[in-house]
């Protein structure tokens, strides 16, 4: 098929074609829940609703089998790829939760939302929620899953995500603020490379390559067919009239220098000062790398060091 008949190529991520045909260039590869040989960290699949198709992938580590009196953090994480690419079960996001649970000593849900473009933003949006509610529905014990009812700490919440799965992480914090949970305390997010845009330039974007910048914008629209623009509130959180009701107590923003989104991550935590949320917000920078290089390269000395700092953040 030649490329005439592509519709959209967002390369390296996915590619559509005019007939409808999905090809997707990456992050399709899937692994197993397991009990992991080194770390012992357990895990299994559940699934959260069968229309819509939700499931998630739910972590405990060694500790918790050794004194289930004790109730660990409960940690909910959203994966990234563009809203189009993989999955709570890659290898890459079931290899991090693995060792985020294991060193933080946390209970970890893992979302599996439906992806781009078979289902439209808001789908991943609604199927978080939808997860979220899911998980808090165990705060009294009597939940369906055993593992949340026996040993997540329902007072200390957090959600993460990186890329697209941090715009996710901030959404459904702004949410949980607006709406509430019952019996549920978000304590904090952590944002990793969040994927926010505008229509104004901020920082650095100012000699960001036009290529580069379209690119950003229209992997947006391809994500979410209904938007206004690049200055949506789901996309420029600066536009959203409810972000000073983030309904966490802190925030962790991580970038990376060598990241087109970089200059993002530092203008949501100016922004979040200035909305009228009174919680605390930190950024950290990782020098010399590039956008989720702590996936790619998860023992290299900058992705370890992400890696401390978050586990301190939960902790």
């Amino acid at each position: 098929m030649s490329n005439e008949d592509l519709a959209h190529d967002f390369s390296p991520m996915i590619k559509v074609y005019k007939d409808g045909r999905v090809e997707r260039l990456m992050g399709t590869e899937r692994v197993p829940p397991s009990t992991h040989p080194e770390n012992g960290v357990q895990s299994k699949d559940v699934v959260i609703s069968q229309e819509p198709a939700i499931s998630a992938r739910i972590y405990i580590p060694k500790t918790s089998t050794h004194s289930p009196q004790t109730k660990l953090p409960l940690l909910i994480y959203f994966h990234g790829g563009g809203f189009c690419i993989e999955s709570s079960s890659s290898p890459a996001y079931h290899s991090y939760v693995n060792t985020l649970v294991s060193e933080a000593n946390v209970v970890a849900v893992s979302v599996d939302y439906r992806l781009v473009p078979e289902h439209p933003l808001p789908a991943a949006y609604d199927d978080s929620w939808a997860a979220i509610k899911w998980v808090a529905s165990h705060f009294d014990g009597n939940g369906s899953e055993d593992w949340l009812n026996r040993f997540a700490d329902f007072q200390r919440v957090f959600f993460a995500g990186d890329s697209a799965g941090a715009n996710i992480t901030h959404n459904m914090a702004v949410k949980l603020g607006c709406e509430r949970l019952v019996g549920v305390k978000l304590v904090g997010i952590v944002l990793v490379h969040p994927y926010f845009w505008g229509t104004e330039p901020v920082g650095a974007e100012l000699t960001t390559p036009a290529a580069t910048k379209e690119y950003m914008a229209a992997v947006w629209r391809f994500a979410c067919p209904s938007t206004s623009g690049s200055d949506d509130p789901l996309l420029n959180p600066a536009k959203d009239p409810k972000l000073g009701k983030l309904g966490c107590e802190k925030v962790l923003v991580c970038v990376a220098e060598k990241d087109g989104l970089k200059d993002r991550g530092w203008h949501y935590s100016e922004i979040l000062k200035k909305s009228g949320w009174n919680g605390a917000v930190e950024v950290i920078e990782a020098k010399g790398e590039g956008h989720v290089f702590h996936l790619f390269n998860p023992i290299c000395d900058n992705a370890v060091a992400l890696k401390k700092k978050i586990v301190s953040f939960l902790n």
